[in-house]
């Protein structure tokens, strides 16, 4: 028995923390891992995306530590809860670097869009399964709320309309960007890195075959062989059919657990401490001026 048969009968409106959690800790946490990877590489082949990491050298320098803490800041409120103290102290502390930069709201909203499509298309495409309707929709409404409190304005609240803001913001704005590329390759090494040094360069060339050709002409990466796409493609969905063979999941797969998580092997420690800090920052300001919508800390 999938734990679907579980969840099935759910509200997506009003236990979409519950659903989406499932999805992420015991459908489909490998896919949904490699989904939201890939969906950082959309984010850097937006220029004002690509080229403010790299100028905050902790995608090409502190690689790990960054891919960890932000793993680690968004799992926080998905586990414990968007309303939760610990959840609402991961938004604050995403919400505090956020602000320590000119970010547009338009690339937050973009950036979001990508959270909850790119994970879809992938699972489709490559996981045993396809995502329910009502899993899709608790998804959506699970990032609606995630961008209310990190103040993101004009989100859309359908899987529709997130795919179309997705679509038509990256047909306006990706384009190459030197620094976006560097992030990109800092990115694509930590990646492989995961795997035993024979089969990094391997793990590299896979990675680029399931990347479309807009975010590889984006990017300017060679186009990869059509047998090396073939490959890759059909790799994904022969993992899919054998997974849909094994038993559900018993215990929850969460990234504070992986060994791919190398910055805080001896233990978490609060989410408070996570991130970058500009100097002198944290600042503490009263409620009521200029608050962040999950809490009373904002950066300066």
């Amino acid at each position: 028995m999938r734990r679907t048969d579980r969840t099935a009968g759910l509200d997506p409106e009003t236990d979409y923390l519950e659903i989406y959690r499932d999805l992420g800790a015991h459908e489909f946490p490998w896919d949904l891992n490699q989904a939201l990877s890939f969906a950082l590489f959309r984010t850097y082949a937006v220029p004002s995306i690509g080229r403010l990491l790299d100028a905050t050298g902790q995608f090409t320098g502190p690689t790990q530590k960054r891919y960890d803490d932000t793993a680690l800041l968004l799992e926080a409120p998905l586990v414990d809860g968007l309303d939760s103290p610990r959840g609402r102290a991961a938004i604050r502390r995403i919400n505090q670097m956020h602000r320590t930069y000119d970010i547009s709201n338009d690339d937050m909203v973009y950036v979001l869009s990508t959270f909850v499509v790119v994970p879809r298309r992938w699972i489709d495409a490559y996981g045993y399964r396809r995502l329910t309707e009502t899993e899709v929709r608790a998804s959506v409404r699970y990032y609606v709320e995630l961008g209310r409190r990190m103040g993101i304005k004009d989100v859309p609240d359908t899987y529709d309309g997130f795919a179309a803001l997705m679509d038509s913001y990256e047909r306006t704005h990706f384009a190459y960007d030197p620094g976006a590329r560097r992030v990109s390759d800092s990115t694509l090494a930590l990646l492989a890195s995961f795997y035993p040094r024979p089969a990094r360069k391997a793990v590299e060339r896979f990675s680029l075959a399931v990347m479309d050709d807009p975010l590889l002409a984006a990017l300017r990466y060679d186009a990869p062989h059509p047998l090396a796409r073939r490959l890759s493609h059909g790799a994904l969905r022969t993992r899919g059919r054998m997974v849909a063979l094994l038993p559900p999941r018993r215990r929850p797969v969460l990234v504070q657990d992986s060994r791919r998580q190398r910055t805080y092997r001896g233990g978490l420690p609060p989410v408070e401490s996570m991130g970058t800090f500009a100097p002198g920052c944290p600042v503490h300001r009263p409620v009521g001026t200029g608050a962040d919508p999950a809490g009373d800390v904002r950066s300066a």
